[in-house]
């Protein structure tokens, strides 16, 4: 009989789903990761919320029994993924239980920032009737700007619509159409710094997005802004926030998420025009219990069955499909990843073709491998399963397309991706049936193999561009790994993929672009 550890808190209808489907149960919370260790090893699954910490000495000693780990909730901060993939051990989350939750936490946050309510009910429980001092404002009519209007965020435009309230958007991979539908206009970041009365973060954190609103972003908004942040700590610059609310330019914030938790120490204690809530963005009871419910049920059907929904980890394929599969889900991956490091704007279609050998296959699980590569450069959490859901959420079309007579190659799968700017193409194979090859880039014929770290330039075919650019990675102690070049006629567009030893910093991808006939030049890192 199958076994599962409950280590956190949670629902217990997440015990009673687990015992309806025959699977026996123990709730045992508040473990170390000591006590951890020493009991994992008992079970074939783990659930957890945020507390556990899932380490992989945890996953070393649950080995070889421990199966799959379950987090009751999106983040996965707290599971070493990278560890559990290498031990063979499932990861699986509830992406979308905490949706709705969140949205509204976030229109509470609003209200209570407009109306100055935690300061109002302090003094009136200190005795005191200072109507004058806090006089708030009116959410109707009023600009709501929107960074990043995935599933949290199209849930607060609607809300705020019913308020009344007009709804501007900035995410370059919101398309128009979906913008349309869900009746926000989009605008680039500069204009929604400019224009919105209330600025509201749902991105997650990743280098792009981190400090998002920075010192100079925050003093580029219209004087009088009001800030709220429910989604990650890191995206604003907590100490220029502070500033700018004492000098008057921001007249309120509210946050729910900051750079260090829980939060000890801040300047923002001080500020009673700041609105400051413990992360309580997915704490509801009707949320608890979704995700509580969902994590069971996917466990329950994953030790039973085989079933594996909401892995971070694994693709949802039979154990026969498997060994064919996976070094065509590696090349999916790489392909995804490649067009989605070089998106810059937002997506409209994406048309993935399967040629050849890989067209016998199934490749539905390889179509969520690539949209899973093109979208986790800029999205947290995405994993294959959720990211048809992402895309469909976010208006792209996506198309594939199966042709099992090709010419020059047994196998190849393209990914052809539609922005609102342009087209973009990257072709793959296998080579010795195993080892992923990059084949052709915007229809530019070139042989590569990616390594960890790689440099993409494309330039204008003149003499004198590789000397230029293999000196100055020299001259800033970078070290080339391998040159790959490609061009479809002399004197025309041409491209490099350069494997390097180390990321490159903005500053050294900066020179890189200046250097004569450089179009452009970008950084991609590859797992």
């Amino acid at each position: 009989m199958a076994k599962v550890l409950i280590a956190d808190k949670m629902s217990p209808l997440a015990q009673r789903i687990f015992e309806q489907h025959g699977i026996e149960v123990e709730v045992r919370t508040g473990l170390d990761e000591d006590q951890l260790v020493g009991v994992i090893g008992d079970y074939d699954g783990l659930v957890v919320r945020s507390a556990t910490r899932v380490t992989a000495r945890v996953l070393e000693a649950g080995a070889p029994r421990l199966k799959v780990v379950g987090r009751a909730g999106i983040g996965v901060d707290n599971i070493d993924v990278e560890a559990a993939t290498r031990l063979g051990v499932v990861v699986m989350n509830t992406p979308f239980g905490n949706a709705v939750t969140t949205a509204e936490h976030t229109i509470a946050l609003i209200f209570a920032m407009a109306r100055h309510i935690p300061a109002a009910d302090r003094s009136t429980r200190q005795g005191k009737w200072e109507k004058n001092r806090f006089m708030g404002v009116e959410l109707a009519g009023k600009t709501l700007g929107l960074i990043g209007c995935g599933n949290i965020g199209s849930i607060v435009a609607d809300r705020a619509q019913g308020l009344k309230m007009k709804v501007i958007v900035y995410d370059p991979y919101l398309s128009e159409e979906r913008a349309r539908t869900l009746g926000v206009e989009k605008v680039d970041f500069e204009a929604l710094l400019q224009r919105a009365d209330i600025i509201s973060l749902h991105t997650p954190l990743t280098p792009e997005t981190r400090n998002i609103l920075s010192r100079e972003a925050l003093l580029k908004t219209r004087p009088g802004v009001r800030i709220v942040n429910c989604a990650r700590g890191g995206l604003v610059d907590e100490e220029a926030l502070a500033e700018l609310v004492r000098a008057g330019h921001v007249a309120a914030a509210a946050l729910d998420v900051f750079q260090q938790e829980p939060l000890r120490e801040s300047p923002l204690f001080a500020l009673d025009q700041v609105v400051l809530t413990p992360h309580l963005g997915a704490s509801t009871s009707e949320a608890q219990e979704k995700v509580a419910i969902q994590i069971a049920e996917q466990i329950a059907d994953f030790l039973l069955y085989g079933a594996v929904v909401n892995a971070l980890n694994m693709p949802a394929v039979s154990a026969e499909e498997a060994p064919r599969l996976k070094p065509y889900m590696r090349l999916a991956e790489q392909l995804g990843s490649f067009a989605g490091q070089l998106t810059e704007s937002g997506l409209r279609r994406v048309e993935i073709t399967y040629g050849g050998e890989v067209a016998g296959l199934n490749t539905r699980p390889l179509t969520q491998i690539v949209l899973q590569g093109l979208l986790r450069p800029q999205l947290e959490g995405v994993n294959m399963v959720s990211a048809p859901v992402i895309a469909r959420a976010r208006g792209i079309d996506v198309v594939t397309v199966e042709r099992e007579n090709i010419e020059g190659y047994r196998t190849l799968i393209s990914v052809e991706v539609e922005t609102e700017r342009r087209r973009r193409s990257v072709t793959g194979t296998l080579i010795h049936g195993a080892e992923p090859r990059i084949v052709a880039v915007d229809g530019i014929p070139m042989e590569a193999r990616l390594g960890r770290y790689m440099l993409f330039v494309r330039n204008i075919d003149r003499p004198g561009l590789i000397g230029a650019l293999g000196t100055t990675l020299g001259e800033a102690g970078i070290n080339i790994a391998s040159f790959h070049l490609g061009r479809k006629e002399a004197g025309g567009e041409a491209l490099a993929l350069v494997e390097v030893d180390q990321p490159l910093e903005d500053s050294l991808l900066e020179r890189i672009r200046t250097l004569p006939h450089v179009v452009q030049a970008k950084f991609l890192g590859f797992g």
